[in-house]
């Protein structure tokens, strides 16, 4: 494969197990491709769309991922605390994150729009004014995290303990308001 694709579609290319070391993509969009067990170590993606696309356990070791939106794909198990810090941003649409882990990553503003996010890690995070809408954290983890202007209004199945994050102008629907107090194992009606 060629080290440099710009404004290129891919589409249904099976990737499965592939190596994409040293490789960029700039303003590719990638529709129904499965990248499932991939290397996206050290590749680089600026500008770039992932739509219908299966990611599920590649490794995102040292991945650059530079303004990424992933639409209606499925994302299970990935670690995104490994991806390069640098200009890192990403957005998601209608996927499937659970199982993903993004300990310590700065995701300030980023939107997650009508995903399921279960047992998901978002410790030591920044999600600073990020937006949850619509989305299901089940059994997700916010610890030492900030939380500072998060949307979780549309967001259902947390549970966060203020204590241990950040929660200044967070916000909550009072049909969630149950979710901040489940570690005091309350009975609400």
């Amino acid at each position: 494969m060629e080290l440099l694709h710009e404004e290129e579609t891919f589409d249904k290319i099976d990737f499965l197990g592939k190596k994409l070391a040293g490789i960029e993509f700039n303003a590719c969009t990638f529709k129904n491709c499965n990248f499932a067990e991939s290397s996206f170590s050290g590749a680089l993606f600026i500008d770039c769309t992932f739509e219908t696309c299966n990611l599920g356990l590649a490794n995102l070791d040292q991945a650059k991922l530079q303004t990424v939106a992933f639409r209606n794909s499925k994302l299970l198990g990935l670690n995104f605390s490994r991806c390069d810090n640098f200009l890192f941003a990403v957005s998601f649409y209608h996927s499937n994150l659970d199982f993903t882990r993004y300990v310590g990553k700065k995701l300030k503003k980023t939107l997650f729009d009508t995903c399921s996010i279960k047992e998901a890690n978002f410790a030591e995070c920044d999600l600073s004014e990020a937006a949850f809408l619509n989305c299901d954290l089940y059994q997700t983890l916010f610890n030492r995290t900030n939380l500072t202007k998060t949307d979780f209004r549309t967001a259902y199945n947390y549970a966060i303990d203020l204590e241990l994050n950040t929660a200044k102008k967070t916000k909550f629907s009072s049909a969630g308001l149950s979710g901040l107090l489940a570690k005091y194992d309350l009975v609400i009606e």
